[in-house]
């Protein structure tokens, strides 16, 4: 049996940036924040770090700064995905290098790969690194899906252990093609339990950025056998995450972030400030949850 790299809440923390380059005591403070407030790991460079505007030296930086102000309290899953499978190995690569724990790899966006080319390409992204590999299915952006069987035979894999899947309806044939010492964690926040319900170890999350102790007691009322409670927190979360998601991730969380009185900067072009339409009901979702007055 192969261990999962976590079992839980995974944030998939936003990057801090100024006009010059990556706010690292802004980062250093949200990374403190989550650790004391129960996440069970840090997912730094990915979707929500907005890894796809950071030069590979900036990137790599930031991971490093990650693994390091984490101090192995918890397991860091650094970003390195890529469509160009060259440049995926060589973020990885880089990655092990500074000491991340394991890696997340987005399927090859625009390139539209065959589900032998996306076979192909995690495998040499697996070969040319030792830690452990979460696959990141995520069609809605990538415009291609991991089917199932490409999965199983990535599974197959020694260090492929993992796919964060955001495509809920093949989630159950994953399971049963993978078998229990291959993890699943939600790629969505709306349906934390729903993945959890059919086999999943927990979520990678955005709303975790901003609620990390509910996000991480959902996953851990649901293991302990208190599934009401669980249910209860999925529910009560729903409203919040259409706010943080009325536009694209990461624009609103970002926002979120702000209003929580944190410095996570603005995003990067070509991403823009939230419409301010939906800075109100962002605002308006958070006092409803207790966040802000």
């Amino acid at each position: 049996m192969r261990k999962p790299l976590f079992t839980g809440s995974a944030v998939a923390i936003i990057t801090p940036f100024t006009d010059n380059g990556v706010d690292y005591p802004s980062l250093a403070k949200l990374i403190e924040f989550q650790i004391q407030n129960g996440t069970d790991a840090i997912v730094i460079c990915a979707t929500t770090g907005e890894a796809s505007t950071m030069p590979d030296d900036e990137h790599i930086a930031t991971i490093k700064f990650a693994v390091e102000t984490v101090n192995k309290r918890v397991p860091v899953i650094a970003g390195t995905g890529s469509n160009d499978t060259r440049h995926a190995i060589e973020l990885s690569k880089a990655a092990e290098a500074v000491g991340a724990d394991g890696l997340l790899s987005v399927t090859p966006y625009y390139n539209k790969a065959t589900q032998k080319g996306l076979y192909k390409h995690f495998k040499l992204i697996a070969d040319s690194v030792t830690i452990p590999i979460i696959l990141y299915n995520v069609p809605s952006r990538t415009n291609l899906n991991i089917n199932p069987e490409t999965i199983e035979a990535l599974a197959k894999i020694d260090n492929i252990i993992a796919v964060k899947e955001c495509n809920l309806g093949q989630v159950g044939d994953v399971v049963n093609l993978c078998g229990e010492d291959f993890s699943v964690y939600s790629g969505d926040d709306n349906s934390v339990l729903p993945v959890l319900s059919l086999g999943g170890q927990g979520v990678i999350s955005v709303m975790a950025n901003i609620i990390p102790q509910d996000t991480h007691n959902m996953v851990a009322k649901f293991f302990e056998g208190d599934c009401k409670g669980a249910i209860k927190l999925q529910l009560q979360t729903l409203n919040l995450i259409k706010a943080l998601f009325s536009e694209v991730n990461p624009i609103p969380v970002k926002a979120a972030v702000n209003l929580l009185g944190f410095t996570a900067g603005q995003c990067r072009m070509p991403l823009t400030e939230l419409e301010d339409h939906n800075l109100e009901l962002l605002r308006r979702e958070m006092k409803a949850y207790g966040l802000i007055k």
